[in-house]
């Protein structure tokens, strides 16, 4: 599976826990955004693992 899309939808809580799993992808201020222009098909384990670590389950991917 090729991850082409990362985004994050409404509800964050800003944890941190997808920045600390794939900071490559993530960043966390206010709340957690997608790195633009982050190479999504050499972290897609760590996207995945961040989607379902999520505790909001605000990650999406496709």
């Amino acid at each position: 599976m090729a991850i082409k899309k990362v985004w994050i939808e409404e509800g964050c809580t800003a944890c941190g826990l997808c920045e600390s799993i794939c900071p490559e992808v993530f960043v966390v201020d206010d709340e957690a955004t997608v790195i633009e222009g982050a190479d999504f098909s050499q972290h897609e384990a760590e996207i995945i693992e961040a989607a379902e670590s999520c505790p909001v389950e605000v990650i999406k991917y496709e």
